[in-house]
């Protein structure tokens, strides 16, 4: 569905992101972890279309994307949420999720429908009119998913959903992803709640000083002395090994 293949993207001298390439399959949920500043967020918006990119192509759904307008690629069934959610503060819940309808609905009693059911489909069916900026951080989470999956996409990039949520919010996340998928949207997340990741992901992409060094399934990716240096640091791996052996 996603064919990534050799994204650089550059600020001044800094290559954020290098050489990049990554696949998404349809009905899959694939994981892009990777340490602070790796560039992954980055990434997700050179793939969405929010940042231009100096080298590479973005394919989606067998069509190359690549610097077409953030409308566009948004109307063929890509969005992706945001690390800091901006819901329409002065709007009710309902409203916010409406925003997201009127893409996939030009009457207005179809979309304000529509947005009923995404709500009832992310656990907020029953605050539908309360202001947005009453919501706690929990649920600006999940008004967030609620009005990207308004649009009705094909393929949802999540930033991060779960940042800043207690054990059992996190556990309620899950729960509605794996939903998600199961309703036949396709999941590329970014994630640094390995619980999540390891529960949700059957493939994992890690990112680390804007490269990709490693892909694979979670079991396999998490045991990768590559990706454990990139998270604990030079030798972090020899040493966990010499101590396994010790044990």
């Amino acid at each position: 569905m996603l064919k990534v293949t050799g994204l650089t993207k550059i600020f001044g001298g800094l290559k954020a992101v290098d050489d990049a390439s990554l696949e998404v399959a349809e009905g899959r949920i694939v994981a892009l972890i990777g340490p602070n500043g790796a560039g992954k967020t980055t990434l997700f918006a050179c793939i969405a279309g929010f940042q231009s990119i100096n080298a590479g192509r973005v394919e989606f759904s067998g069509n190359d994307i690549t610097a077409r307008p953030v409308h566009e690629i948004a109307r063929q069934g890509m969005v992706r949420t945001f690390q800091i959610t901006q819901p329409f503060a002065k709007l009710t819940v309902h409203e916010n999720i409406a925003v997201g309808a009127y893409q996939e609905y030009i009457d207005r009693d179809e979309a304000w429908e529509h947005a009923r059911r995404i709500a009832d489909q992310v656990g907020m069916g029953q605050i539908l009119d309360q202001p947005a900026a009453d919501l706690t951080v929990a649920g600006r989470k999940r008004l967030e998913l609620a009005r990207t999956l308004a649009t009705g996409p094909k393929l949802l990039l999540l930033d991060e959903v779960m940042a800043g949520l207690n054990p059992s919010e996190i556990i309620d996340i899950i729960d509605i992803i794996q939903k998600i998928r199961a309703s036949g949207v396709t999941v590329l997340l970014i994630e640094h709640v390995m619980q999540a990741v390891m529960s949700l992901s059957e493939h994992i992409y890690v990112l680390s000083y804007g490269k990709i060094i490693a892909n694979g399934a979670p079991h396999e990716v998490v045991n990768d002395p590559a990706v454990i240096e990139a998270y604990l640091g030079r030798g972090a791996a020899e040493q966990m090994a010499k101590e396994a052996n010790h044990a």
